[in-house]
């Protein structure tokens, strides 16, 4: 899957990833309201009105970007409902042909951790059957309960040509309360991200592992030693917009032929339109907002970078 989201990212030159975290309060009145004379407001009346909201955007930007970025948290806060919405979604994007990076920042050892990747990224067997559950192409992989942790992720993602990234620098505020701690007298997350550059080692794929990075846009110098250390590791640039992340700051990510880094917006695409950049689209054009808001940022990214 590592040279298909590639191959993408080449043939729309858009090395862009729209991130579906809705919260409620993104998705526009005239949505939550036919979600709620359907389903009353019950937690199914939310599901429905985030699904909703969720395939607007993928229509209106699916011809333009590689791949999306469902956050897992934003669909389990409304129970049951709200991951039958998650489901949704990623089936309708993978149906546009785009690549789905489910961000579900799983991290547990032995059974627990190959749970989590069959259920994600691989198949289970019930009975005589074998079934596909949630059928990402990748998943988010918290390293810090070590290889026990990450190495059935990779198993399970080689069976079935699938790809994770692994969190080595995140770009909240407090991620140097530990990442950035001193370890024989060098931060913790270069010692993750040559980890994660021996664990791309067992999964590699054409021009690229399918181990990939998460580093956020918010630390550049920490980017470019990250990107030396790990040069044939993809890297999912989260924090570029919404978070401070400016596109002049990015080509640390990147490698010298315009590859190797894919950076995410969430907010700033899918709540376009509560910005006053793009305020013109108005509530019931939000798919527009984020479809303007998508070509703003591929414009800025390829101009200020490749």
């Amino acid at each position: 899957m590592i040279n298909k989201l590639v191959s993408k990212i080449k043939k729309l030159n858009a090395p862009v990833v729209v991130g579906l975290d809705p919260m409620l309060g993104y998705v526009p009145e005239h949505i939550q309201k036919k979600a709620f004379e359907e389903y009353g407001e019950t937690l199914k009346g939310a599901a429905e009105a985030i699904w909703q909201f969720n395939k607007g955007i993928i229509d209106a930007t699916y011809d333009l970007i590689p791949a999306v970025k469902p956050q897992i948290a934003m669909y389990e806060q409304f129970g049951v409902e709200g991951v039958e919405a998650f489901k949704k979604t990623v089936d309708y994007a993978k149906s546009k042909d785009l690549v789905v990076i489910g961000d579900i920042k799983r991290g547990d050892i032995g059974s627990t951790s190959a749970a989590y990747a069959v259920g994600h990224v691989g198949s289970v067997k019930v009975g005589n059957t074998e079934l596909v559950p949630f059928d990402e192409d990748f998943v988010t992989v918290n390293p810090y309960l070590g290889s026990d942790g990450v190495t059935p992720f990779i198993d399970v993602c080689r069976e079935n040509k699938k790809g994770i990234f692994v969190l080595v620098k995140t770009s909240n505020p407090s991620s140097g309360e530990f990442q950035d701690r001193l370890i024989d007298e060098r931060p913790l997350y270069e010692l993750v991200g040559e980890q994660v550059a021996k664990w791309g080692e067992l999964h590699m794929g054409e021009e690229y592992s399918y181990v990939g990075a998460v580093v956020g846009a918010t630390y550049p110098k920490m980017g470019e030693i990250l990107r030396k250390l790990m040069p044939k590791t993809y890297i999912l640039v989260p924090g570029y917009g919404a978070q401070g992340g400016k596109a002049k700051d990015l080509a640390p990510y990147f490698n010298e032929d315009g590859l190797g880094a894919i950076v995410n917006s969430s907010r700033g695409i899918i709540a376009a339109y509560k910005q006053e950049q793009y305020a013109q689209y108005g509530e019931e054009n939000y798919a527009d907002a984020s479809r303007a808001a998508v070509e703003f940022m591929i414009k800025d990214i390829t101009e200020n970078i490749l």
